[in-house]
Parts: structure tokens; C-alpha cells; sequence
């Protein structure tokens, strides 16, 4: 399978596990040892200002709300696009770090940059996520920027399952049998 770095995965109505109902995990990276990715559609309580002083003396002039993305422990994890202050470029103008001193730098100067701050990540072992693609526990589909950076995501999970679902059912439809005017149909 190839590298689903940079793609959306989009948890099946029948995945009950409650670590991932109705979520919406963008794949940070994939490869041969496994993947790591974070669940965008999971907001907490806190913002970053409010528990910044738990992470670092620095200045903090970032206002985002905190999000769980997942259930294994990690360090603070921010998705930003300011690219001299990534580790990981995600998908085309989105990175990736925890490194702690490119985290303070990019609260210290949040301007104008979108920054997404995560607790916690949904990680899988080499094949673990290939096989549960396989049992259909979730959809793909590329994501991109506004995706990642969508301020309301109440309703993420639901408009892309529908996107999907459109997308899927289109292959199956010859345009040819489509009336010029619906309403006949």
C-alpha cells in the first residue's frame, strides 16, 4: 500500500471504538513501521494560552483551542504552516512539530498563521492500519489545508462521509443516463 501521509481518514458509522466515533484523523505519516496521525474533530475545553505556562516560561500569544488528537500519550503537537519551523511537511503548505522550541516560536509570533495544538495522537503498528482499511473501519480521501484548519468542525466527520460516499457513487453512474432535467427522473 502506498504512503497515506497527507490523506484523511474518516471513521465508518459502524466504528464503535469511542476513540475514533464519528472522527476525522489526518495521516501526519505512513510507511513500512506503521503511522501516526491526529484526530481533527475532537476540541477540548482549554486553549493553548490557558495551559501554556504547564508547557514552557516563554511568552505565549497564541489563542487556539487544545485538541485531542488521540488516545496515546505524546508531547504537545502543532500543525501550522510556517515551514522554517516544521519537522515534517504534511501535505503541501502544512507541517508538523513538536520540537519545544519551534513550538514556543510559533506562539510567540502567531500572526496571521493558522496553528492547530494537539494532546495526544492515534497511532497504528506496521500493518495495523492497512488491515482495519481492509475491514472498511474507515474512508480515505486527500485532505488539504482548509481541511486541517476548518474552524468549526462540529460537522467535518458528516459532510466528508457524504463526500465520499458521492465520490464512490459517481463511478458507478453512467453520465449518459443522467436527464437533462432531473425532475423527470
Amino acid at each position: 500500500m502506498s504512503s497515506l501521509q497527507g490523506h484523511l481518514l474518516v471513521a465508518s458509522p459502524k466504528l464503535a471504538d469511542p476513540n475514533f466515533f464519528r472522527s476525522v484523523v489526518l495521516i501526519v505519516q505512513h510507511n513500512d513501521d506503521g503511522a501516526l496521525g491526529l484526530v481533527l474533530n475532537r476540541p477540548m475545553e482549554p486553549t493553548i494560552d490557558s495551559v501554556w505556562d504547564q508547557v514552557s516560561e516563554t511568552p505565549c500569544y497564541a489563542d487556539g483551542q487544545l485538541h485531542k488528537g488521540g488516545p496515546c500519550d505524546g508531547p504537545l503537537m502543532v500543525l501550522h504552516t510556517d515551514e522554517e519551523h516544521s519537522q515534517i511537511e504534511v501535505l503541501e503548505g502544512v507541517y508538523f512539530t513538536t520540537e519545544k522550541d519551534a513550538v514556543e516560536q510559533l506562539v510567540a509570533d502567531p500572526i496571521s498563521k493558522p496553528l492547530r495544538f494537539f494532546l495526544g495522537y492515534a497511532g497504528w503498528s506496521a500493518g495495523q492500519l492497512e488491515g482495519e482499511l481492509a475491514d472498511n473501519a474507515w474512508a480515505t480521501t486527500a485532505a488539504t489545508s482548509e481541511h486541517v484548519f476548518l474552524p468549526d468542525v462540529e460537522e467535518q466527520w458528516d459532510t466528508l462521509r457524504r463526500a465520499i460516499a458521492r465520490a464512490a457513487a459517481a463511478e458507478w453512474i453512467d453520465p449518459k443516463f443522467i436527464p437533462e432535467d432531473p425532475s423527470v427522473n
